[in-house]
C-alpha cells in the first residue's frame, strides 16, 4: 500500500482477494463505490424519515418530552373543557412538570428497527472509509461523488436529523 494519493492499481479494496489492477477493473470498482455511496445516503434518508414518523406516532401521548413539537397543534384554552375553579380534578388531570417523561418510552417496533438501520448505516460508512483509506485517488473521488449525488437525490427526504 502506497501511503499517498495515487491512481495505480493493485490496492486491496475491502478484501484481500479484491485488488483491481487493470484500468477496467478499477473503473468497475469505482462504479460499485458510487453505488455503495448512493445506497448509504438512501439508508440515511430512510432512517430520518422513519424516525420522524416514529416521533409523530409517540408525540401525541408524550408531547411535552419533545422540545421541537409545534405548540400550535396543542389545544387552545377555549377548546379545553373547563371545570369549576375550586375543583381539584383539574390538578389531577394535568401532571406536574416533574412527572412528565424526559425521554420517549421504549417501543420494540420502533427501537429494534432503529438499531438495525443504524448498524447497517455504520457498516456502509466504515466500508466507504476503508475504501478511501487505500489512498487510491479514484476510490476517494468515487466515494465523494457518490455521497454528493446521494445527498442531492435523497437529502431532502429525511430532513437534517442525521447528517454523517
Amino acid at each position: 500500500m502506497v501511503p499517498w494519493l495515487h491512481f495505480d492499481g493493485g490496492d486491496h479494496l475491502l478484501f484481500q482477494s479484491l485488488a483491481p489492477t487493470s484500468k477496467g477493473a478499477i473503473a468497475g470498482a469505482c462504479i460499485v463505490l458510487v453505488l455503495l455511496s448512493l445506497f448509504e445516503r438512501w439508508v440515511a434518508a430512510s432512517r430520518a424519515l422513519l424516525e420522524s414518523q416514529w416521533k409523530r406516532n409517540v408525540c401525541p401521548v408524550h408531547w411535552p418530552s419533545y422540545p421541537d413539537v409545534d405548540p400550535s397543534n396543542s389545544p387552545r384554552p377555549a377548546e379545553v373543557p373547563s371545570s369549576p375553579a375550586g375543583s381539584s380534578s383539574s390538578l389531577a388531570a394535568s401532571p406536574s412538570k416533574s412527572t412528565m417523561r424526559t425521554i420517549p418510552p421504549f417501543i420494540a417496533s420502533h427501537d429494534i428497527p432503529r438499531g438495525a438501520i443504524h448498524a447497517l448505516q455504520a457498516l456502509l460508512s466504515y466500508a466507504l472509509m476503508l475504501s478511501v483509506m487505500t489512498f487510491q485517488a479514484a476510490y476517494l473521488l468515487s466515494v465523494v461523488f457518490g455521497l454528493g449525488l446521494g445527498e442531492v437525490l435523497f437529502g431532502r427526504m429525511g430532513g437534517r436529523s442525521h447528517i454523517h
